[in-house]
Formats: structure tokens, C-alpha cells, sequence
């Protein structure tokens, strides 16, 4: 890259990348960065509905908490250890899905991550739409569109807006829940809700799907969000700083939800609004439904970031695509925008139903990624891939792995026994006292698997440190900075 250009990129702020690796001239940031950024995703009020669902299928409120946590705890270090793999590879995360599916192959957990994202942005647009709408008093329908304009701006722009939004969204984040924590011990009888507890397995398993749920969900994109640090920041310092922040996060605000729920009741209908209530008021009110919509914002933009980036990789692995420019990006990130929008305004009448079955069907997809990701990264190719081989269907990695592809397809047939949703219970879910330990499975046994039968394949060792990690060789056309 021109010096010139190089330092256009590094100092503008609509972003130049999209898929392709990022060179070490454009590194820049501190793992902190991640902190803030992850904090204020997971702070927010759709974790809140989350907390709160583990109190409305039954648990009492303090196993709801401990529960919770558990599951934040184990879903936030497999999230981090994927986010430790950007600053490492300068990638997106799901492209480097294709050294282990092969570069056509990743299309088929990809798919899955987009419905994913849409899924995520419909939910999220449906809570910061309610917020919206009391705020400009507009109605929730005419709330949700313009959250989801906002959304889709910002994430147009790209990364570092992102970077920026999610720092003063963290700290707005931080004192709405300040406010709201300190109504919550005034006005609640907390000694009587945390005193009355009992013990259920399955139910407290349930909670911690929940939570692992959330966590597992950023795995897909949270490396989007540490690739432009450098690549010598340390692996620990960008484990700690995600898992920190999001674990955070997420906790304070489902332990929140979990309280609030045992108190009031789950509240079906307008969840923000019950929230909100809490408030005080008519200004206190107005500000917090302005905390909520722009906590939202964060995740949202994520999400859509993230929705982005997965379909330029699954398109350019079967074709070569021109560079995604600005006005290439508007279009993506638009085409999601209206497909999350319409998912949106189609299903906000059963939020909390729709919502809980969505969390627990998307952990089914996505432990098997996730195991099958991290085994090859930090045990077979030992933290680095050929950075030209990811755009090459005839290179090392292949267009299909049909190992990697087999063991995903397993890691989802073997966790069916034991899932309990809404749409399906498995076979084994009463013989477990109605315990869902489907992700449980989905995670060890994928790992496992292909463990085993990757060690018998080709490609799985990095030809030179320099190559493996993307430094020393020209990346290809398609992965080259544009």
C-alpha cells in the first residue's frame, strides 16, 4: 500500500476494509478499546429480557443469578478466544472459517451466522423501537424504523464509529443501570426475593443456556473488532479485555433482569416500558429511554457489521467479487437492514417466546463452529494460517473439507437428543429431569471429533511463520487492502 493512502485510511473515519487483511502500517488501538466496545453491547436491555426469562420459566431469583453467571462465564472464554484470533490473523472471523471448511465450504456456517445477525437485529430493533417510540412519541413501529436507520449508518461508516459509539454508549450504559440498580435496592424487597430460593437442575441449567446463548453468539464476529490491533498486542491482554467487558456486561444486566422479573413479573407486551417504569420521573423516564435505544445502538451495528462481513465472504468464495468500497458496504448493510426491519415489525407481538427459542436454536449451530474453530486455530495450526490459501478453492485448504463439514453437520445431530425449545424436545431431555445440556454436547463432542480426523488431513500446519500469519507475502487480490 502507498504510504499516502496508508495514512488517509489510518486518520479518516469511514472505514476502507471490509475482508481483507489488515496490514500492519493500519494497526492501531489497545486492547482496552475492546473493554468498552464489548461492555456496552452486553449492557443493554435485551439482556435484560434475557435475565429476566430465567425467572419467568421458573427459577427462583437468586439460582437465576448464580446460573446466569455460571453460563456468562463459560460462553464469554470460548467468545474471547475467538476474539483473540484478530489481531493475530488481521481478519474478519468467519473468513478464517474457510481453513477449516474450505473456502467454499464456510459458506454453510456462514448462512447460519447471517440468519443469525438478521435474527439479532430484528429482536434488538423490536426493544430500541418501543424506547424510541415513548421517546419521540411516534409509536413503537415508527420507533423501530428509525433505530434501524441509525443502525444501519453507523455501520456503514464502519469500525472506528463503532469503537466510538460503544465508548459513550458504555458510559451512558453504565449510569442508566447505576440509576436504575439503585431503584431496584430502595424500592424492591430484596431480602424476601433473594430469601425464598429452592434448587431445580433443569431449570437451572436452562438459565445457563441463556446466558452461555448470549455469549456464544458474538463468536462469529467478535474478531471483527480486534483486527485492527496490532499484531503483537497480546493474545491474554485481548482475552482479558473482551471476556472482561462483555462477562461485565452481560451479568449486571441480567442479574438486573433476573431481580426485576422476580419482582414485577416477566411482563409481556412492553418490556421497556417495565423497565422504564422504574424510572421515577416524566425527565428520569425520557432519559432512560434515551440510554436504552442508544445501548442498543452498539450491538445493533454489530450485528449488522458482522451480517456484512459474512456475505461478502460467502459470496467471494465462489466468485471474485470487486473491491467493497463505501457505496458497496451502504448496499449490504442496507439489504440488512430491511430484511432485520421487516423480521422486526413481523414479530414484535410475542417478543419474549420468539426471543428465548431463538437464543437456545441459534447455540444448536453454533458451539460445533465454535469448537471446530478454536481446536484447529490454537491446537492444529498452532495460532496461524496461510493468509493466501483462505482465497484460493485450489490452494492447501481446499473449496470443501468435507472432515470439517461432517463433523459440524454431527455437532448438530447430536445435540437434537438433548435440546429443549419450544418448536422441539428432545428424547433424553425427561430421562435429564427436562435439563437442556444440548450445548454442553455441541461443544465437547464436535471438538473431539474433529480433533481426531482433522490430524489426518492436509494442510493443517502453517509452511512458514511469516505466510502463516499474513506478514512477508502479498495477500491475494481478493484479501488485499483496498
Amino acid at each position: 500500500m502507498p504510504k499516502d493512502r496508508c495514512v488517509r485510511a489510518r486518520g479518516g473515519l469511514v472505514e476502507r476494509h471490509s475482508i481483507d487483511f489488515v496490514p500492519a502500517g493500519e494497526r492501531h488501538g489497545r486492547p482496552s478499546s475492546l473493554f468498552a466496545l464489548w461492555f456496552a453491547a452486553n449492557l443493554q436491555i435485551s439482556a435484560v429480557v434475557t435475565g429476566s426469562l430465567a425467572v419467568v420459566f421458573g427459577l427462583d431469583a437468586l439460582w437465576s443469578v448464580v446460573a446466569l453467571l455460571a453460563g456468562n462465564l463459560l460462553g464469554g472464554a470460548v467468545m474471547a478466544l475467538h476474539a483473540a484470533q484478530g489481531p493475530r490473523l488481521g481478519l474478519p472471523q468467519m473468513i478464517s472459517s474457510r481453513a477449516q471448511f474450505g473456502v467454499r465450504g464456510a459458506a454453510v456456517p456462514l448462512v447460519c451466522s447471517i440468519v443469525m445477525y438478521i435474527g439479532f437485529f430484528a429482536s434488538g430493533s423490536v426493544l430500541a423501537g418501543q424506547a424510541v417510540g415513548h421517546l419521540a412519541h411516534t409509536g413503537e413501529t415508527a420507533g423501530i424504523v428509525v433505530f434501524a436507520l441509525a443502525t444501519a449508518v453507523t455501520a456503514a461508516v464502519g469500525y472506528r464509529l463503532i469503537h466510538r459509539v460503544g465508548r459513550l454508549a458504555a458510559a451512558v450504559g453504565a449510569l442508566a443501570f447505576v440509576y436504575l440498580g439503585v431503584q431496584l435496592v430502595r424500592s424492591a424487597p430484596l431480602g424476601v426475593i433473594l430469601g425464598e430460593h429452592h434448587f431445580s437442575a433443569p431449570l437451572f441449567l436452562l438459565a445457563m443456556s441463556l446466558s452461555a446463548s448470549w455469549q456464544l453468539g458474538f463468536g462469529p464476529y467478535v474478531a471483527d473488532s480486534s483486527r485492527y490491533l496490532p499484531r503483537d498486542t497480546r493474545p491474554g491482554a485481548v482475552f482479558g479485555a473482551t471476556m472482561g467487558g462483555s462477562v461485565l456486561g452481560a451479568q449486571w444486566s441480567m442479574g438486573f433482569g433476573a431481580l426485576a422479573a422476580a419482582w414485577h413479573g416477566g411482563g409481556e407486551g412492553d418490556e421497556v416500558g417495565n423497565i422504564v417504569g422504574m424510572g421515577g420521573s416524566a425527565a428520569i423516564t425520557l432519559l432512560l429511554y434515551f440510554a436504552i435505544a442508544f445501548g442498543k445502538l452498539t450491538v445493533n451495528v454489530l450485528n449488522t457489521y458482522g451480517g456484512f462481513m459474512s456475505i461478502v465472504t460467502g459470496v467471494s468464495g465462489f466468485r471474485r467479487i470487486r473491491p467493497v468500497g463505501p457505496l458497496a458496504r451502504s448496499l449490504y448493510v442496507g439489504g440488512i437492514m430491511l430484511a432485520g426491519t421487516t423480521l422486526a415489525l413481523l414479530g414484535r407481538g410475542n417478543f419474549l417466546e420468539s426471543f428465548s427459542t431463538f437464543l437456545l436454536c441459534l447455540l444448536t449451530f453454533f458451539t460445533p463452529w465454535s469448537a471446530i474453530n478454536l481446536v484447529d486455530f490454537y491446537l492444529l495450526s498452532k495460532e496461524g494460517y496461510d493468509i493466501e490459501a483462505l482465497a484460493d478453492p485450489g490452494g492447501r485448504y481446499g473449496a470443501w473439507n468435507v472432515r470439517a463439514l461432517t463433523t459440524y453437520a454431527a455437532g448438530i445431530l447430536v445435540q437434537l437428543p438433548f435440546l429443549s425449545t419450544e418448536l422441539y424436545t428432545g428424547p433424553l431431555v425427561a430421562r435429564l429431569g427436562g435439563a437442556d445440556v444440548s450445548w454442553i454436547v455441541g461443544l465437547a463432542l464436535p471438538a473431539l471429533m474433529y480433533g481426531l480426523l482433522a490430524r489426518r488431513g492436509p494442510g493443517r500446519r502453517p509452511r512458514g511463520k511469516d505466510d502463516a500469519l499474513g506478514s512477508g507475502v502479498p495477500a491475494p487480490a481478493e484479501l488485499r487492502s483496498r
